[in-house]
């Protein structure tokens, strides 16, 4: 999605993973004993961080600044090189394991299957990153961090973060989310009542086709979309980045959820995470 006129968002950052991914169009997600061939293949990467990350880019017309952790090998290097031309600044901390990857697997209804090899790579408050530069932010979304990592990102004007990053964690960091922005259809993404001392002021959960929630504000609506769905990889995290840039801009909260909405359909047109720029 291209930068909306109304869309004036100076500085934006996001602390997260990234993943290696091959994605393959198949007929039907495979099962045991099958034997398949794949309509078409992408590798880019991907993962909650980088997903986020590059959506803000394109709809603030700016690079965003990306903190991550990747492994000092191949995959690390391409992964590096790629969200570079998809329009990121990144400060990495390197690691001496692999780059973790992944597979996702999209059947013709646009339905998909993923599965990760390796550990999920996170900067931390130790990394030699310029953490302090946080502080300037106007908005910094989280995927992947550490407590005292939180601590920094807290320093943001604004602070969103998904579920993922880890309920006991954001518990021992003290840190107050503004935006928590997660799945209702993931159980890895459940926030039970009592869960957090320190409730996020606004609390959102998709549920795909069926729109989803927000806390306070009720229900809402997805977008519909503009043809038949091709892939449901990376929408959620598009609907997040559209979420957390309209906030950063001063828009309501409906305004915000909307704009994510219309992130998130989008996504679900192009096969793979990103709208094909370049």
């Amino acid at each position: 999605m291209a930068m909306d006129a109304s869309l004036a968002v100076p500085n934006l950052a996001v602390v997260g993973h990234v993943e290696w991914v091959s994605f393959v169009a198949v007929q039907q997600l495979p099962v045991a004993g099958s034997i398949d061939r794949a309509q078409a293949f992408l590798e880019e990467p991907a993962g909650g961080g980088a997903v986020v990350a590059v959506q803000l880019a394109r709809l603030s017309g700016k690079r965003v600044r990306f903190f991550t952790s990747l492994g000092r090998d191949a995959l690390g290097e391409r992964s590096a090189e790629r969200l570079t031309e998809l329009g990121l600044d990144l400060e990495v901390a390197w690691r001496d394991g692999p780059t973790r990857r992944g597979f996702s697997f999209v059947d013709r209804a646009g339905d998909r299957s993923i599965t990760v090899i390796g550990e999920r790579l996170a900067p931390l408050a130790c990394d030699p990153l310029p953490w302090a530069d946080l502080a300037d932010c106007d908005g910094v979304f989280v995927t992947a961090a550490d407590a005292a990592a939180l601590q920094h990102c807290r320093l943001a004007r604004l602070l969103a973060a998904t579920p993922r990053v880890g309920l006991q964690l954001l518990e021992a960091s003290g840190v107050r989310c503004d935006v928590l922005i997660g799945s209702a259809l993931d159980p890895g993404e459940e926030v039970p009542e009592g869960s957090l001392s320190q409730p996020p002021q606004l609390r959102i959960a998709t549920e795909g086709a069926a729109g989803g929630w927000s806390e306070p504000g009720g229900r809402f609506l997805a977008r519909a979309l503009a043809a038949a769905p091709v892939d449901s990889y990376g929408c959620g995290d598009s609907f997040a980045a559209g979420v957390m840039a309209g906030l950063a801009a001063g828009w309501s909260a409906a305004a915000a959820i909307d704009l994510g909405a219309r992130c998130g359909a989008e996504c679900a047109l192009v096969f793979g995470p990103y709208v094909r720029l370049n």
